[in-house]
């Protein structure tokens, strides 16, 4: 049986340019199309994933009780627009679906500007910006255009048309699992709601589609479950239909936010001081990309879902800018423009190296605890004598004989002695090897 490869191999032998272009196509495909939490869009958008790897949809009936909250109806749309008196659409959502309040009701109907303008929705300190808004679990109706569209608007009558429905049906979400040698799960989970934005979040639907991908073709520790949802409510959901699954997921991540061009930020689990959040500590700290470290708070994304007491998983989250810090947050400018390939690729790459600590950590005992081991005669050490300075890979070697008394983990190991993991990794094969090393808990 040929032997598969590792995320370690992938990870250095990663196309980085190829992966950020493949990503940005991806993104581009789905830019144009109107999702919402349910509906046909979110059905396409899924298709369009399923392209490139092979996710299970799930439908799950309007009505459903899931904890607190329930399946809410179904909404599609076909058209909307506002048009003057010269039957001149002014407002237009076959140019731009986030002219829409999305979820809205089914509307048909005449009217003057001074009764339209209580259901326009503007930024007025980015007049150029369409904003987009929802009215998901409040029957609500409305448009959102540019405040300089707003002023441009002038004492007319006003034909107002959305052609959609709110009806039963069901609350959709794709999930693909792949297989490892353990039963262990870790979990990966993006919104795939939003409509034509392009960082928040198809950034993240397009850097969980290639990290299956790639997952797919290794040989692996842990089991990876990648969920592709509507957010708030398809957490909920899926959580409240897949508890038996919820004890088995030892890591987690909510993707998003990663193809802007701020520095990495991480944002800890509700746990704080979980394997997940110290494995993405140590990886930034010596990646060479500017980040920080955020404690965990009940608010953002679906890790407020994942974190809730009565659920408490470890699931962190990688972005690049949290959301709402940049002004081109839930704005038509969040755009094909603001997304960049290469720092979608460098998102997926910090990734790969989170789980190459996940996958290789592990505890080990030394087998040669009474002083150092010769390490020269079994070609693990330096030539020359009296070398001052000595190779990361030297020192790992030291570090790992050290701490591996059965109670250090290779993480503890790469913090106590900071190092990059990789560097600790390689350090404790070669030991196990030469027979220097004995694993008690499997990195294999």
């Amino acid at each position: 049986m040929n032997r598969r490869i590792t995320i370690t191999e992938v990870k250095s032998s990663l196309d980085l340019a190829l992966a950020g272009k493949d990503m940005y196509a991806l993104v581009k495909e789905l830019y144009p199309i109107c999702r919402s939490i349910t509906g046909n869009g979110f059905r396409a958008s899924l298709k369009e994933i399923a392209n490139h790897i092979p996710i299970q949809t799930r439908e799950v009936p309007t009505g459903t009780q899931v904890f607190d909250w329930t399946v809410p109806r179904e909404w599609n749309i076909k058209d909307a627009y506002v048009k003057n008196s010269r039957g001149e659409r002014v407002i237009d959502f076959k140019k731009l679906n986030l002219h829409v309040l999305n979820y809205s009701v089914p509307v048909q109907a005449a009217m003057t500007l001074s009764e339209l303008r209580p259901h326009l929705f503007t930024i007025p300190e980015h007049p150029d910006r369409v904003p987009y808004r929802t009215s998901y679990y409040k029957e609500a109706w409305g448009f959102c255009l540019s405040h300089n569209q707003l002023q441009s608007l002038v004492d007319d009558r006003y034909e107002v048309s959305i052609d959609s429905s709110l009806e039963k049906g069901h609350l959709t979400y794709g999930e693909i699992v792949i297989h490892g040698r353990s039963d262990e799960e870790v979990l990966f989970s993006c919104h795939n709601c939003h409509p034509s934005l392009c960082n928040d979040n198809l950034s993240g639907v397009a850097i969980a589609t290639f990290l299956a991908k790639l997952l797919s073709s290794l040989g692996l520790r842990y089991t990876y479950r990648f969920i592709f949802i509507p957010g708030t409510i398809g957490a909920i959901t899926w959580l409240a239909l897949n508890e038996p699954v919820v004890p088995r997921i030892k890591h987690g991540f909510v993707v998003a936010g990663g193809g802007d061009s701020g520095p990495f930020h991480y944002k800890r689990s509700r746990r704080g001081e979980a394997e997940v959040d110290r494995a993405a500590e140590v990886v930034l700290k010596h990646a060479g990309d500017s980040y920080k470290i955020l404690p965990f708070s009940p608010y953002g994304y679906d890790e407020r879902q994942y974190c809730s007491p009565g659920i408490n998983l470890p699931v962190g989250v990688l972005s690049r800018t949290p959301h709402g810090q940049f002004p081109e947050y839930h704005t038509s400018a969040d755009d094909l423009t603001f997304v960049k390939p290469e720092n979608m690729a460098r998102t997926l790459y910090q990734y790969l190296a989170i789980l190459e600590v996940l996958e290789g950590n592990g505890v080990y005992l030394n087998q040669n605890q009474k002083c150092e081991p010769q390490l020269g005669k079994r070609g693990l050490y330096r030539s020359v004598g009296g070398v001052t300075s000595q190779p990361v890979n030297e020192s790992a070697l030291l570090w790992v004989l050290n701490l591996s008394d059965g109670t250090h983990s290779l993480l503890d190991i790469a913090e106590q002695g900071e190092m990059p993991f990789e560097i600790v990794l390689q350090a404790a094969r070669r030991l196990e090897e030469a027979n220097l090393l004995q694993p008690i808990e499997s990195n294999a």
